[in-house]
């Protein structure tokens, strides 16, 4: 049987990319592995990321590694697609042209002719899933209309362009019937969403649609742009049990010198106003957000008031990265990157040492609380699990003894918290949990 090994690097909007091409090949009969390295298939599909520096040396490194191995003969034929060929195509090809062919983020038809498959449209709610079986990302749109002065993206996936509601929903019912409890919904911004089609934003009634799902459990917002922010995205957090008590908002920075030179589309004001109503509608929310720091013509005072606002609104979750010019966006083209990566790393740790009490002081307080948890998987002595305040891969999680019982991933139970490390929980189980919703 043929096989392919995609290895999918980046964002989890890429891992939906990859999750979609594999279920085109697997209809076409090959037989598939991802992110392997103890794999036989003569074939590698590598889904690149070219948002920022580190991440597209991670992409290049992850190429010459493949193409290494196509000269040892361990694999016969090698694709590059997604972002970073998007970007750099002709590059590529002239700079490593041991690559097979590359294709950039909208070619699915064009990758499944060269690998020998037939690109379906009936197949494209259908996914191969690499996540746990358990959870995956629901992908609402595509590409971004904000034009912020530091990002890439419009220039790699376009503008934003909705995904009609009947589809999203087709694909998560199949994901529902497959075994999926919990959906991460995710778009550059998902608050846009529906805006291209019905002319309004409808991401409140796509969230409506999937709670009334059958076997979904719990709906994660991710990626919601600050400004213009939906009232009734705000209702239906508060009102539909299964949407989780959390939300992904990159704020970025919050300075007005830093948010109008960054081409951001709200003030500081308008930023607290914001976090004001979300609390204060939903009490018990884990707002996640991510910030930037070391952006062209940044001062030592903007990042004063970034620590005071980090300080002050106590982020449940938060990263923090450095600026990384980006060519052809608004920044590299008109500001000078005048800031050194030392200097910006400097400003990075202190965000984070800040953010590092706040987390341990946040994290005490869940002592002696039961939490409604999800098991994710066994490592060594203890259970990985999370509650509704965390997203996988990103965020904390709680550990639990595993010596006390067993349990079973996918599965929802009732945790009393014992005691709090650093960013992790640590806690007993009481009962398995009953559905919620």
């Amino acid at each position: 049987m043929k096989k392919i090994n995609v290895i999918t690097l980046g964002c989890s909007k890429n891992t939906v990319d990859s999750e979609h091409l594999m279920a085109q090949l697997s209809a076409a009969g090959y037989k598939l592995s991802f992110d392997s390295d103890r794999t036989d298939a003569k074939v590698v599909v590598i889904n690149t990321c070219g948002f920022i520096g580190d991440a597209k040396q991670e992409s290049i490194d992850t190429i010459l590694s493949a193409v290494a191995a196509k000269e040892a003969g361990l694999i016969e034929r090698l694709f590059v697609i997604g972002c970073l060929s998007e970007r750099y195509a002709d590059e590529l090809r002239e700079e490593i042209p041991e690559v097979d062919e590359y294709f950039g983020v909208k070619d699915w038809a064009d990758i499944a002719a060269a690998l020998g498959a037939e690109h379906k449209a009936e197949l494209e709610t259908e996914r191969v899933l690499t996540t746990p079986a358990h959870y995956a990302y629901l992908k609402i749109a595509e590409g971004c209309n904000w034009l912020c002065g530091y990002c890439a993206i419009p220039l790699i996936r376009g503008s934003h362009v909705s995904t009609p509601m009947e589809q999203i929903l087709e694909e998560a019912r199949k994901l529902a019937a497959r075994g999926v409890k919990e959906l991460m919904v995710i778009a550059q911004d998902t608050t846009y969403y529906g805006i291209d089609l019905y002319g309004r934003r409808r991401l409140a009634d796509l969230l409506r649609e999937l709670c009334r799902i059958e076997g979904i459990e719990w709906i994660r917002l991710h990626y919601a742009y600050p400004a213009a922010f939906p009232e009734d995205v705000i209702e239906v957090m508060a009102t539909e049990p299964k949407i989780c008590k959390y939300l992904d908002i990159p704020f970025q920075h919050i300075s007005d010198n830093m948010l109008a030179a960054m081409k951001r589309r709200h003030t500081k004001a308008e930023a607290m106003e914001l976090i004001k109503r979300l609390r204060t509608r939903i009490p018990d929310i884990a707002l996640r957000t991510t910030l930037m720091v070391g952006y062209p013509g940044e001062t030592e005072a903007d990042v004063d008031e970034l620590e005071a606002f980090v300080r002050e609104v106590r982020f449940e979750r938060l990263g923090v990265f450095t600026y990384s010019e980006e060519e052809g966006t608004y920044s590299a083209l008109h500001l000078k990157d005048d800031i050194s990566e030392e200097e910006k790393q400097r400003r990075a740790d202190r965000i984070m040492l800040a953010q590092a009490d706040i987390a341990e002081e946040g994290n005490s307080r869940y002592e002696g609380r039961t939490l409604r948890v999800i098991v994710d998987a066994r490592e060594g002595d203890y259970y990985i699990a999370r509650s509704e305040y965390d997203s996988p891969e990103v965020d904390q999680v709680i550990m639990i003894p595993a010596h006390l019982r067993q349990l079973r991933r996918g599965r929802f139970y009732d945790v009393r918290i014992t005691d709090s490390e650093g960013y992790d929980l640590y806690g007993e189980v009481i009962a398995p949990s009953r559905k919620r919703g």
